[in-house]
Formats: C-alpha cells, sequence, structure tokens
C-alpha cells in the first residue's frame, strides 16, 4: 500500500538557495533515490541530483538525508514513518553546483598526489609472494567505492576548511593504508603523511567509519596503524638513537 510522504529537497547554487517541500506517494519498496527520480519526473524537472549504478556500488549518490551523510539509493523508505517530513540536503563539506550536486573534485586533486604502487622484486623463479594474512589485511580497503561520505563527515575538512590544503581526510589514509601496508610496495609514504598530509591533525573520532556504506574500519585499521608507522619512524626515541648511531638517514 502507497503511503504519502512531505520530502524537503534543496534547491539552489552556490549563489544561495532554500529547501522546497514536495508530496510524493511512495510505493512499498522504493529507496530515497527512487523518490527523488519521482519527483524529478513529475514535479521537478530541472532537479539536479547525480547518480549512476543504484546499487550502492559507484559512490555517486551521496546526501545527507535528515542530516545524516547516507547513499541515496541504499537508504530504503520504509526506515521513516509513513507521513513524516524528511530532508534530503547535499553534503555539507564540498561546495554546491546545484540543488543536490556538490564540487568533489578535492578529492582527485589529493588522489593525485599519493605515490604509485611500487612492488619489490621478484622473487628467484619469477613471481611474487605474500602471505594469506597479508592479503586479508589490505583487501578490506579495496571495497571504498569513494562515495566521499568520510571526508564529508570528517571534522577537520568541514569544520576548517583552512586546513584542506594540508589535510588528505579519511578517504586518502585508506589508500595510504592500502599501498603502505601491502607486503610487495616497497615505496615509503611516511615522510609525505607527516608533512603534507596531515595524518596527525586527526584525533580519531570514528565518524568516518560510522558512515562508511562499506563498513571499512576507517579508523582502526588504517589511521591509527598509519599513525603508528609515523611515531615509530619519527618520534620513537629508541629508533632516533639507533638512526644516530648507525648514520642511517
Amino acid at each position: 500500500m502507497a503511503s504519502d510522504y512531505t520530502i524537503r529537497l534543496w534547491r539552489g547554487d552556490a549563489t544561495g538557495g532554500d529547501f522546497c517541500e514536495f508530496r510524493v506517494s511512495v510505493e512499498p519498496g522504493m529507496v530515497v533515490l527512487d523518490v527523488i527520480h519521482k519527483i524529478q519526473a513529475t514535479q521537478a524537472n530541472d532537479l539536479a541530483v547525480r547518480w549512476n549504478c543504484k546499487a550502492g556500488k559507484c559512490g555517486s549518490c551521496s546526501a545527507e538525508v535528515n542530516g545524516r551523510p547516507r547513499l541515496t539509493c541504499m537508504t530504503r523508505m520504509n526506515l521513516f514513518q509513513p507521513g513524516e517530513t524528511i530532508t534530503v540536503a547535499p553534503m555539507k563539506t564540498f561546495p554546491l553546483i546545484r540543488d543536490l550536486v556538490t564540487d568533489v573534485s578535492f578529492n582527485f586533486q589529493v588522489a593525485r598526489q599519493v605515490p604509485a604502487f611500487k612492488p619489490k622484486a621478484r622473487e628467484a623463479d619469477g613471481t611474487y609472494r605474500m602471505q594469506q594474512e597479508d592479503i586479508d589485511r589490505v583487501q578490506e580497503f579495496h571495497k571504498c567505492i569513494e562515495c566521499f561520505l568520510c571526508q564529508n563527515v570528517c571534522h577537520v575538512i568541514r569544520d576548517h576548511p583552512e586546513h584542506k590544503r594540508h589535510f588528505a581526510g579519511p578517504r586518502m589514509f585508506v589508500r595510504y593504508a592500502a599501498l603502505e601496508m601491502h607486503p610487495l610496495d616497497t615505496n615509503d609514504r611516511r615522510e609525505l603523511l607527516k608533512q603534507k598530509m596531515g595524518l596527525g591533525l586527526c584525533n580519531i573520532t570514528k565518524c568516518c567509519t560510522e558512515v562508511c556504506p562499506e563498513s571499512i574500519h576507517i579508523t582502526d585499521n588504517a589511521i591509527i596503524p598509519l599513525k603508528e608507522r609515523l611515531v615509530d619512524e619519527f618520534y620513537d626515541p629508541l629508533t632516533r638513537l639507533l638512526k644516530k648511531l648507525t648514520g642511517r638517514q
């Protein structure tokens, strides 16, 4: 049985805007993205919304639903009570283009600064060898769909835009972790993480982990281990003493 909902959608662009209310009849099984498409088809033909796969794998339809960052294609309408007013807004952290579409190019600019995978030499028989536990450790990081919800809720990026030039954000730290913890990689990105990517600015509030639609343990499995590697390299007194005695830089 269809139920009626009131949907408040943000309409506007970088110069300004406001929420507009739409009354929509929602059929069983519909998700928020379905409702947005229905509004676009029947009441607001010029509504701008970004989407692609509608299967929770492209990360394109990120928005804030009732104040919580979500994938609209994976947010079922039966989470809400019939007659309830549902607010859908663009991601707050990124510059607004129009309506629900934001400019997430910052993330790709930072991604271009990540040093590429550099494998070590092959074994004598011409193969590479890895332990299964090492493979399992980095496999989680490759589940990221780049929805940038973690970047959106990160308070360093969201509340302190002056740090954006010096802070890569949780999505990029997941990418760094996937490379740094890879058993075959030989690149050392610790100096870059310390000096330019702002890893030290993260105070591990775990808000990024809470909104990840792929359930990646961003804080525990990526950020904290990277922080530990930086501490070992740059701040551990025994390591500094060993460097001094051996002359290793």
